[in-house]
């Protein structure tokens, strides 16, 4: 039997992997939490051979790469980038974390102390924002700056 809270916790959502023509998305889909590698370069087959060995669904617009007997894929039918992050996420299952994942690189976030990032921001940032996230892989410092309101709405209207 499991314990209660194993019961009621909520089913981690998916990994990814947006094709080359979603790049926009998988950036967008990074800010609101999901796990999500962007595959640039390289044929199809290479891109399977990659999704299967990392377990990752595969997000493309391309009919063909989702039609593909074996193939594990979202077709993302949408347009806009605003539709596809509402398509894509209607269409996940388990809750992704808003705000943990590197937008560049996909790495998780890091909780940064204040102290340690006077260096690594800019004064006027460090002085009005108490909480700092860091990215282990590329290094690029996060806060909720004059930005953020507009970034969390938009990610709101995708859920």
């Amino acid at each position: 039997m499991l314990p209660q809270d194993e019961l009621t916790a909520k089913a981690a959502p998916p990994r990814l992997l947006a094709d080359a023509m979603l790049g926009r998305l998988a950036k967008w889909l990074r800010l609101a939490g999901y796990d999500t590698v962007y595959w640039r370069a390289g044929s199809d087959e290479e891109l399977m051979v990659a999704a299967r060995a990392e377990g990752r669904l595969i997000l493309t617009r391309d009919h063909q790469l989702a039609g593909r007997r074996g193939v594990w894929a979202l077709l993302v039918h949408a347009e806009t980038l605003d539709a596809q992050i509402t398509e894509v996420r209607a269409a996940l299952s388990g809750a992704a974390q808003p705000f943990t994942r590197c937008p560049e690189c996909n790495a998780a976030l890091a909780d940064l102390p204040h102290a340690a990032a006077a260096d690594l921001v800019p004064p006027y940032v460090w002085h009005t924002q108490t909480q700092f996230r860091r990215c282990p892989d590329c290094g690029r410092v996060y806060w909720r700056g004059s930005h953020w309101p507009a970034l969390a709405a938009k990610l709101a209207e995708g859920e």
